[in-house]
């Protein structure tokens, strides 16, 4: 899995104990729009797809992750305070924006989502580098996904403004 080669080894032992291994038959619903994300797929073996809430499918295969958006919300909704307990406010949980649907059988690993806050409060500050997080979005098909929509907004605007400006004259 890609996004596992920019970690060290203490975190890759941390995280390898708490996968377990699944098997999704073709048509699965990993992940459904509108419910909580509650765990984080690693494909070993097969082909996905995620449809995003705007419509964009995304083909995910061997090596791909779904679910890491999990990873970042942790990091900024949850804290350890002085005494080294997990503080979070009750109430916050992480909605799908997208469904994953398996197109074949699928072999993955999960991690569930309390084994992943688990992992994320134990390597914080290696976590949050900018270097972990922008290799992390990097990799990832959905942070890919959302800044391809967002340049293309951005684009369209400007080519707006421009159009505009030009018929202004």
């Amino acid at each position: 899995v890609r996004i596992f080669a920019l970690m060290d080894e203490p975190i890759l032992d941390a995280i390898c104990e708490r996968l377990r291994q699944r098997t999704y038959i073709k048509g699965s619903i990993i992940l459904s729009m509108g419910c909580l994300v509650d765990k984080m797929v690693f494909v070993v073996r097969g082909k996905l797809e995620s449809v995003g809430e705007d419509g964009i499918r995304l083909p995910l295969s061997e090596g791909d992750a779904c679910g890491e958006e999990l990873l970042t919300w942790y990091l900024e909704h949850s804290s350890v305070s002085t005494d080294g307990r997990k503080v979070r406010l009750p109430g916050q949980r992480l909605l799908s924006n997208r469904t994953v649907r398996c197109l074949t059988n699928v072999e993955s690993f999960s991690l569930r989502a309390a084994d992943l806050e688990e992992v994320t409060i134990l390597f914080t500050r290696f976590l949050r580098s900018p270097r972990v997080q922008g290799a992390l979005r990097y990799e990832s098909p959905y942070w890919r996904s959302l800044a391809a929509i967002r340049i293309q907004v951005a684009w369209r605007y400007r080519k707006k403004r421009l159009s505009r400006a030009d018929s202004a004259v």
